[in-house]
This record gives C-alpha cells, sequence and structure tokens, in this order.
C-alpha cells in the first residue's frame, strides 16, 4: 500500500468515526447535544481536525443522514423481499402476495424511525445541507426514494403516476412516524393505521 492510499484510507476511517460519534450522542442525548467541540472529546481529535473533514455540524449532519438513507432502503428492500418470499411462488403476485409486501414496507419505514429517532430527524427534520427533489440530490437520497417506488409502483392505480403515488404514500407514513413520536397519536393503533393505509390507499 502506498503512502497516499494509507493516507486515504486512515482519512475515511476517520469520517467513519466522527459520523459514528455524532449518531451515537444524537440517539442518546439529541442533536443539541452534538458540538464539535464534544465530538472532539469523545473520539481524542482535536477540533481542527474534525474541521479538516467536515466544515461544521451541518457538514456532519448531512453525512448522518446519509448513512441512515442508505441503511433505510436497505431495510424497505429487505422487508419487502421476505415478504415475497415469505408469500410463495405465484402468491407474491396475488392480491394479499402485494399487499403483503406493501404493508411489510410500511412496517419497515415505522419501525426504523422508531429505532433511529436523531437519524431519521437527521434526514427528515434538520438542515444537513442536503438538496431533496433536485437534480442535485445525494444519490443515498434518491435510492431511499427508489426503495419506495420498486414496492409501490405495482399499487399506484390505473392513471396514477407511479412517483406521484409513492410520494403520497411516503408522506403518509412520515406523517404517521412524526405524530406516534410527539404522541399526537394514541399509542396502540400503529397496526390499524398501517392496515388502514394500505387498504384504502393502495390499489391491489
Amino acid at each position: 500500500m502506498s503512502v497516499q492510499e494509507r493516507k486515504q484510507r486512515e482519512r475515511a476511517e476517520r469520517e467513519r468515526l466522527i459520523v459514528a460519534t455524532a449518531r451515537e450522542l444524537a440517539e442518546e442525548q439529541g442533536w443539541d447535544a452534538v458540538t464539535t467541540r464534544r465530538l472532539a472529546e469523545r473520539i481524542e481529535y482535536s477540533q481542527p481536525v474534525l474541521y479538516s473533514h467536515f466544515r461544521g455540524k451541518r457538514e456532519i449532519t448531512g453525512a448522518v443522514a446519509l448513512q441512515g438513507a442508505a441503511e433505510l432502503a436497505a431495510e424497505l428492500r429487505r422487508a419487502s423481499t421476505e415478504a415475497e418470499a415469505g408469500a410463495g411462488a405465484g402468491a407474491s403476485a396475488s392480491v394479499e402476495g402485494v399487499r403483503g409486501r406493501v404493508t411489510a414496507l410500511a412496517r419497515a419505514y415505522l419501525d426504523f424511525a422508531e429505532r433511529n429517532p436523531a437519524v431519521y430527524d437527521a434526514m427528515f427534520q434538520l438542515d444537513g445541507g442536503l438538496a431533496f427533489a433536485a437534480e442535485d440530490t445525494p444519490e443515498a437520497l434518491k435510492d431511499g426514494f427508489a426503495a419506495l417506488l420498486e414496492t409501490l409502483r405495482d399499487v399506484a392505480g390505473e392513471g396514477v403516476e407511479p412517483g406521484l403515488f409513492t410520494e403520497v404514500f411516503w408522506a403518509s407514513l412520515h406523517g404517521l412516524a412524526t405524530l406516534t413520536r410527539a404522541r399526537r397519536l394514541p399509542v396502540g393503533d400503529a397496526e390499524r393505521r398501517v392496515w388502514l393505509l394500505v387498504s384504502r390507499l393502495a390499489v391491489v
């Protein structure tokens, strides 16, 4: 390994540590607790070293958001694939098979938001300097949307643009996630809400 390659690997490892530590601190104490000073103390780097990787908290938040988007996309695809496999050959194309995939997708999304509140905030509530729904939207965010679209395009309904339907379905999931977390919805009805969302909004 050349000196340049070693330096690049060490830099990438430092960046991973910074992002992982920021994420851990945010999940433990909230994003207000994430400062460059506290991060430097936790990982035993100087603040100038942190600033050599990220220009500040905003960029660190954006890096956590991109990591979260990649993880969410993977979980959505896994949930849909497992539901399809569980339906069995031929059954996955049936009404119940399609509904099962959409239901699994919705559950996986809501579970991710519940398990990773700080990451979810970084993705959708905080300013991480990331563009959404634009030409310069990062690939990880585009892939997160694509993971929804891959399953939801089958239930958009005749004459409905699949991307637009996916936006509406996503907005519904986001609303459920944020309202549930804020305790604006009664607890204990999560499964019924998913059932209503899938059975009334998705055309299967």
